[in-house]
């Protein structure tokens, strides 16, 4: 899961993409990069954060009417500086791309690269499989009289090859901002724009909330398969390329997206909520009954406001969160997670103690956050510690870019939910039902449960999982030597 913006104007564009990669920061933490293009691609990326890797001095030699950001959330290929994105080619005319997802078919496509494309990859970044696939079919047009129709062709030829999750963004050089979904919509793309004294200029995003910062108006949610297409002229051309059925990634309203981000009509927070709600329902038929109900901040902030308010049960500020750590659940590494666990949360005892009290996250992976937060509220003299996740049990790996991919990092597909209860010391675990979360989006947005229910809208998920699990393991084996 990573974070992608794409921007086209009518002045350097720079700040804006360094803006609003701030307002998706949440979506990784590895890596920052941008390219603009002006007499020629200007890229800076780096590892770390983006207020590390960009200072003010980048504004000036990142000049270009038209860029891309990325941030990165490390899942297939190492964390290495040459894994960022944007990454570009010198052909046809120059493409530079970043994308938000994760390729199933690395295997394939690394086969058509080398025999049909004739190309070695320079990285292990999956997004090569995109870029290349696209620059290729691209070439096979006639270069000199090449428009957005042409590059449709292309990317529908992207989409029946590249199978797994991807919203990608490019610069063509010359010619304008594309921008475009796999068949599947698994992850969210958001078109904006904003007015200007010389006309519209628009972009693309991984979430409203980076166009809110921006000033841009949200214009339209890309959905499966569709396409965009805006030139130099800011001339739209929009298609729809080759579509399945919508799967669109659960885990987006359950944790990653920010609350404040619309995606797909829908507010995240409100969703929260509703998941809050739901899970009331199955405290009141299990007899639990707290005195207060926190949440594990921040994404645990709406699903406990919903389930206090059904409830009727007062919400607290039960655990304050240092805001200068990060995102323990996308940290690569388990001591790591287990390190800011520790140093990010700590309860107020004064709110705890000789309380029964609902704690509300939005889920339980491995179990590292939860056992640490039912010890410190019990240190802190809570009577008893009921912990509520507004998730389902998550009994499968994800192959779509969530970093759980590895089924025995998965505490609910080794464990049963009592196992579970008393690894974590919780006096109770109550998890949200599968079929209650899938009623909240049924009407009109069908979701991706993959890692909750086994059910993979893409072919050959087996066989990934199985590759990636053998690559984990080789590389903890090279580090012990």
């Amino acid at each position: 899961m990573c974070g992608i913006i794409g921007l086209t104007g009518h002045k350097d564009v720079a700040y804006e993409l360094m803006m609003g990669l701030t307002a998706l920061q949440h979506r990784g933490q590895d890596a920052a990069g941008i390219t603009t293009l002006g007499q020629k691609f200007n890229t800076k990326k780096g590892l770390g954060l983006v207020n590390q890797v960009f200072t003010d001095k980048h504004t000036k030699r990142l000049n270009g009417k038209i860029g891309l950001g990325h941030v990165r959330y490390t899942t297939q290929g190492s964390g290495s500086k040459l894994n960022s994105q944007p990454i570009d080619c010198n052909f046809p005319f120059g493409i530079s791309m970043v994308h938000n997802g994760n390729v199933t078919n690395a295997d394939e496509m690394q086969l058509i690269l080398r025999d049909e494309y004739h190309i070695m990859p320079n990285t292990t970044n999956d997004l090569e499989y995109i870029l290349y696939t696209l620059a290729s079919e691209m070439t096979k047009k006639d270069l000199t009289t090449i428009g957005y129709q042409d590059i449709f062709d292309a990317v529908k030829v992207v989409q029946q090859r590249v199978v797994g999750s991807y919203a990608c963004i490019a610069v063509i050089a010359g010619h304008g901002l594309l921008a475009f979904t796999d068949p599947h919509g698994l992850r969210p793309a958001i078109m904006g724009r904003k007015k200007t004294d010389k006309g519209y200029v628009y972009g693309f995003a991984s979430e409203s909330t980076c166009f809110d910062m921006l000033g841009y108006e949200t214009v339209a949610d890309l959905r499966p398969g569709e396409m965009y297409f805006i030139n130099n002229k800011m001339e739209i051309a929009r298609d729809i390329g080759i579509v399945k059925k919508q799967h669109f990634c659960v885990f987006e309203y359950i944790y990653f997206a920010r609350p404040d981000s619309v995606i797909n009509n829908k507010l995240v927070a409100d969703e929260r909520v509703k998941m809050g709600k739901r899970l009331a329902q199955k405290l009141n038929r299990a007899g639990i009954k707290p005195d207060i109900v926190i949440d594990v901040p921040t994404s645990g902030y709406f699903s406990a406001s919903g389930l206090a308010e059904e409830l009727g049960v007062p919400y607290r500020m039960g655990l304050i969160k240092n805001q200068h750590i990060g995102r323990s659940f996308i940290t690569p590494k388990q001591s790591e997670r287990e390190n800011i666990v520790k140093r990010k949360l700590n309860p107020i005892k004064q709110v705890v103690a000789g309380k029964k009290v609902a704690v509300v996250d939005d889920s339980v992976v491995r179990g590292t956050t939860s056992k640490r937060i039912v010890s410190i509220l019990k240190a802190s003299g809570a009577k008893e510690v009921y912990f509520i996740s507004a998730a389902p049990p998550i009994k499968h790996p994800c192959v779509y870019g969530i970093d759980m991919s590895i089924k025995t990092e998965l505490i609910a597909a080794n464990k049963t939910v009592s196992e579970i209860k008393e690894y974590i010391g919780a006096d109770a675990l109550v998890y949200q039902e599968l079929y209650a979360l899938e009623e909240l989006f049924k009407e009109d947005l069908p979701i991706c449960t993959a890692c909750l229910s086994g059910n993979y809208p893409t072919p050959n998920a087996e066989n990934v999982l199985a590759r990636i699990e053998q690559e984990r393991k080789k590389a903890k084996k090279s580090k012990k030597k």
